[in-house]
């Protein structure tokens, strides 16, 4: 299983998914875009693609040149039939991929937050292990409009659309459900001065924060990766079910 991680921030992390992703005993390659710029050539190579968050918003093509390959990138493996992850950033990215519009400065939230799943939601692949309602990390200030043809699964008061799907694997969620309490300790280490400048207070009670919410938190981020991680189809099994129908 080839898996293709999109990186737009430095030390973004993989968290609970490289835990899934690891089970399923997948070869990663990273391409980090905010070093480089470079991203796939083409989507053979890769089985499924993740899109990871950011500090830019989807529509930033001006500061963040490489925004347009990676929205054409992402459609293309969404309609090669390919498992598409979105993560925050990446769920806008994949939002414009679809043609909806990314709503800047829309929704802003940081920090534990609880969301709804819907009735679709319940009996999606993705979410049918959390329940009706899950509590899971949050740190964004952009979201997006439904994409024509998706169905959204959860739902907040702050964000209308939390998670959708598009096809079969195709996937956005608006809400960081990769970082578990690690990945958010290590986020709480190296941007304390934009976390307190959004979410004055915030820093002072993490331990509190974290111990009410980091457990039930990684539970349902974990529940959601390997959901996720097995929808991945590796390449020569979809040839071969191609080749037998």
């Amino acid at each position: 299983m080839r898996v293709a991680v999109v990186e737009n921030m430095r030390n973004t992390g993989l968290g609970a998914l490289a835990r899934a992703l690891e089970e399923a005993e997948a070869e990663i390659e990273w391409f980090r875009v905010w070093r480089d710029g470079n991203l796939p050539q083409d989507i053979a190579g890769h089985d499924a693609l993740v899109v990871l968050g950011g500090e830019q918003s989807a529509l930033d093509d001006e500061t963040h040149p490489y925004l347009p390959e990676l929205v054409r990138l992402t459609r293309r493996f969404g309609d090669a039939g390919k498992a598409v992850l979105g993560i925050c950033l990446g769920s806008q990215v994949l939002a414009r991929a679809y043609g909806a519009d990314n709503l800047l400065g829309a929704a802003r939230e940081f920090g534990w937050h609880s969301i709804g799943v819907t009735g679709e939601g319940r009996s999606d692949p993705l979410l049918t292990d959390v329940g009706d309602q899950f509590t899971i990390f949050q740190w964004h200030a952009d979201t997006f409009s439904l994409p024509e043809g998706a169905v959204c699964l959860a739902t907040s008061p702050v964000a209308e659309n939390q998670a959708f799907r598009i096809g079969r694997a195709v996937y956005g969620t608006q809400f960081h459900f990769e970082a578990d309490t690690e990945v958010v300790g290590q986020w709480k280490g190296e941007f304390p001065g934009t976390i307190e400048r959004i979410a004055p207070g915030w820093l002072e009670n993490y331990d509190e924060l974290a111990a009410r919410h980091g457990g039930a938190a990684d539970a349902a981020g974990l529940a959601i990766a390997r959901a996720w991680v097995s929808l991945i189809e590796r390449q020569e099994a979809g040839l071969l079910s191609q080749a037998t129908a």
